[in-house]
């Protein structure tokens, strides 16, 4: 029987990765920014994948508390 905690929130991670890629991309690239992807070992090896389970594992830990989750700007400490 497969989980039902890891595999959503692996995929939740992946997509919060992916979202810090590209934003970092869009404020550095500016008016150059195409909306490229990274591939995973890319997201892992410039740290955007480990940020990413910081920030979804907290959210979750919040929304078992009955807490809302952090908005994107309140995750400023990573």
């Amino acid at each position: 029987m497969p989980g039902k905690f890891w595999p959503k929130v692996r995929r939740e991670i992946w997509a919060r990765a992916q979202s810090l890629f590209q934003c970092e991309q869009a404020r550095t690239l500016k008016d150059d920014f195409t909306g490229i992807t990274a591939e995973p070992n890319e997201l892992k090896e410039a740290g955007y994948y480990d940020t990413a389970k910081l920030m979804v594992l907290r959210d979750v830990n919040r929304e078992k508390k009955g807490l809302p989750p952090l908005e994107e700007n309140e995750h400023a400490d990573y």
